[in-house]
């Protein structure tokens, strides 16, 4: 029997919690000192597809205009509610992600990664689609923005898998315990 395929959301956040300001700028994530790529490289190589929500995706595209696609060396899914024409190597997905990503998982191929936003892991979360996570926390309080984890009814047990700390970044890797 084939192991099923595991997802895995992959991200950055201030120590309050927080993935982007509320004008949605990452800039402070810029000024901490980090090391390298700080861990983005290896983890990367452990996929080959990416699912994101439509706005990630939208504000990807417009802070690197030389980029095409996002993730084009990789099978790429934009959630969305509204449809929209697939575009280079990113199709468009109106469906449950519950029920995509589940047929998803069981088809071959390496790790899945949940690049965001913050509505879509709350779905995911919900959905109990997580097989781990790993957060890379910056030593920054932004004060206010968007969240990592928005408040939902969902409990999620975790399962420490490792640290490891790029200069001023820590990165944590837990196991989803289902």
């Amino acid at each position: 029997m084939q192991n099923e395929r595991k997802v895995v959301l992959f991200i950055a956040t201030s120590l309050d919690g927080y993935i982007a300001t509320k004008e949605e700028s990452l800039e402070w994530l810029f000024e901490v000192e980090g090391e390298g790529d700080n861990g983005i490289a290896a983890f990367y190589d452990t996929t080959d597809t990416v699912i994101m929500g439509r706005k990630t995706y939208d504000w990807i595209k417009e802070q690197d205009d030389s980029a095409d696609e996002p993730y084009s060396d990789r099978l790429s899914y934009v959630f969305t509610r509204t449809p929209r024409e697939n575009s280079g190597h990113s199709q468009f997905i109106t469906e449950d992600p519950a029920s995509f990503v589940k047929q998803l998982k069981q088809e071959e191929g390496q790790k899945i990664w949940l690049v965001g936003g913050g509505e879509l892991i709350a779905s995911f979360i919900q959905a109990g689609l997580l097989d781990e996570i790993i957060v890379t926390i910056a030593p920054k309080l932004i004060g206010a923005g968007i969240p990592l984890f928005l408040q939902r009814d969902s409990q999620l047990n975790l399962r420490l898998q490792g640290v490891q700390t790029f200069n001023q970044f820590v990165e944590l890797h837990y196991h989803v315990e289902h």
